[in-house]
């Protein structure tokens, strides 16, 4: 069975995606590097990682400041979308509630034969 996201490049991991996040959203390298706890080099490795992975830029870097490309502004509103999701989820989950996807129907195993 196909792995379900295999279009997701393996070295686009999580960190990555969050660092991409907060740098889109805040449009500062220097202000994620502080949210995040981490150096705005790192900020800067993280996201080349992506760029280079995916092969375009996604964001222009004239002078001290950073603009989104298209393609990073498409790419920042999923992100924002599925990070909100999964935090209102988990914050559901906290309080004691039952979170929306608990309505879907338990996950597939395979049948191993032994």
């Amino acid at each position: 069975m196909a792995h379900r996201y295999r279009d997701l490049p393996s070295l686009i991991l999580l960190t990555a995606l969050e660092v991409f996040e907060a740098s889109a959203r805040n449009l500062s390298l220097e202000v994620a590097a502080s949210e995040l706890n981490v150096t705005t080099s790192e900020i800067s490795r993280q996201i080349k990682v992506i760029e280079d992975e995916l092969g375009v830029p996604l964001f222009v870097r004239p002078g001290t400041v950073v603009v989104l490309t298209s393609v990073g502004k498409d790419l920042y509103t999923e992100l924002a979308k599925i990070f909100t999701e999964a935090s209102d989820v988990v914050t559901t989950i906290k309080s004691g509630g039952r979170s929306r996807m608990s309505k879907l129907p338990p996950p597939m195993h395979s049948l191993r034969s032994g």
